[in-house]
């Protein structure tokens, strides 16, 4: 990486709030209790199966397996109808701004002490805070400045609010203006990629997104001899270190950017830049020089050299809907062929060994304060709410999202075993949508959506857990 000055070490160490989240957390005496509904799950028998799961991978991504036990039974008792729901509010985005100095700082700071005392008295149990990479490991490699949440975390604690953390490893520029809050990968990795911009994902026509690093360098050292992997899994040890008397006590949950707005997906409805527009299908982002040699290995594994040329063959465009486009249809040459399926395996597989890779990390780390019940901490994974086309045969805006869920396949299993296998709870936004809120015509189906991941977590013992994406309070939704 010429031209760019890395301060790196050899040595590495292993005033408004506006949105309501409802969630799942392990209680003190271990159980996973529902907060969104008014059930207690108690801990089921473990069946003695096992499933396993292969993924086609390539060199950077090598094939894996995983055994999972499958926990069958859950016995669930009715909650007083008295039992209070506790509730998070998110911090505003514009919380922040920069001083003369560049540093950040927190805007209207009394005034903000005083609300966070007026939501406790008003029964808010906590604060939901996003943990921005770009703004504590700003300038340089292992230089991680931890004092804008020292701070706020202090004034948080004080007023006698619990936190949920999301550890943001991505860049919201794109989808917010300046005056807001607007946060962008760190400087030293803004530099790296002006030399190399095939660290970010990339289009079919040469498009790049440079709100996270493509999953083609989660394990190549292009980072000042540092993987992508293991810049993520630095910081979350940091994290870890500098706030480690909170975590179980004040920070009851935790959750870990996986990718584009924290979500583990592709980008592939990039609409701040015009490119898509709802409802249409998106585009595979596959085409960042990594990920190529990555498929074209993957190919050659498979003894189809010729696979790994290219992507997908007539897939439309961003905003074309999946009747008339060859790939989501069902011919020879579509999603359901040989081809499609390699493909889609490999394109998938690629997110499932991503969350795999970084959630083992965290929850080895986690490990020390599950051993107490006191200072549990329950860890999180999100996913993307894509929910139109959910009524069709390919459900083609979630394949080019990366989840391989169709009519015919199960796309989301897959992940729920890898969350299983380390503690970890699925969380979903569009908890309060309903299909009727919906366009017609465009088969859309939240509620299908919603149904099909609670399938998936009770079928393998992962608590679901999510958040409203509107600002909707009504009877409906509370219900719902």
């Amino acid at each position: 990486m010429a031209g760019v000055l890395c301060k790196c070490t050899p040595k590495r160490n292993s005033n408004g709030f506006n949105e309501l989240l409802f969630g799942i957390r392990k209680g003190r005496n271990g159980f996973r209790t529902q907060r969104n509904v008014s059930t207690i799950v108690l801990p089921p028998l473990l069946k003695k199966k096992f499933f396993k799961w292969k993924s086609v991978m390539g060199k950077n991504s090598p094939v894996f397996s995983m055994d999972a036990r499958e926990r069958s039974k859950s016995l669930i008792l009715k909650s007083s109808k008295q039992k209070r729901v506790p509730v998070f509010v998110m911090m505003p985005a514009d919380s922040f701004s920069i001083d003369t100095l560049g540093a950040i700082r927190i805007k209207r700071l009394k005034a903000l002490t005083a609300s966070l005392k007026a939501l406790k008295v008003a029964g808010v149990h906590g604060i939901a805070v996003e943990v921005w990479w770009g703004v504590v490991e700003h300038t340089s490699p292992y230089s991680y400045d931890w004092s804008l949440y020292e701070e706020l975390f202090k004034l948080v604690s004080e007023a006698g609010l619990k936190l949920h953390i999301a550890l943001c490893f991505h860049s919201n520029a794109h989808l917010s203006s300046r005056q807001i809050g607007s946060v962008s990968l760190p400087l030293w990795i803004q530099k790296i990629g002006a030399i190399d911009r095939d660290i970010f994902y990339r289009d079919r026509n040469g498009n790049f997104c440079d709100d996270y690093l493509t999953l083609g360098v989660d394990e190549l050292p292009l980072f000042c001899g540092r993987t992508a992997l293991q810049c993520y899994e630095d910081f979350i040890f940091s994290f870890l270190d500098k706030f480690d008397l909170l975590i179980g006590h004040v920070i009851e949950e935790i959750s870990v950017g996986l990718g584009p707005a924290g979500e583990l997906r592709y980008p592939a409805h990039p609409s701040a830049d015009g490119r898509w527009r709802f409802p249409g299908i998106g585009e595979f982002q596959c085409y960042d020089k990594y990920m190529m040699e990555d498929l074209k290995i993957a190919a050659s594994q498979e003894g189809k050299p010729q696979w790994g040329e290219n992507g997908p063959q007539d897939v439309g465009s961003y905003n074309s809907s999946p009747s008339g486009v060859p790939f989501f249809e069902a011919g020879h040459k579509s999603f359901l062929s040989d081809y499609g399926h390699f493909f889609l395996e490999w394109y998938s597989g690629k997110l499932i060994h991503h969350a795999d890779a970084i959630l083992g990390k965290v929850a080895d780390m986690l490990k020390k304060y599950q051993q107490d019940d006191k200072t549990s901490v329950l860890l999180v994974a999100k996913i993307g709410a894509i929910y139109w086309w959910y009524h069709t045969l390919a459900h083609a805006a979630e394949l080019t999202a990366g989840y391989y869920n169709t009519a015919q396949r199960d796309g989301y299993d897959p992940l729920a075993l890898v969350l299983f296998r380390h503690g970890a709870a699925l969380h979903l936004s569009c908890l309060e949508m309903t299909d009727r809120d919906t366009p017609p015509g465009y088969f859309c189906s939240p509620e299908g959506l919603l149904q099909q991941l609670q399938a998936v977590s009770k079928r393998r013992t992962i608590s679901l857990t999510g958040r409203n994406c509107s600002d909707r309070c009504d009877k409906g939704v509370a219900a719902k």
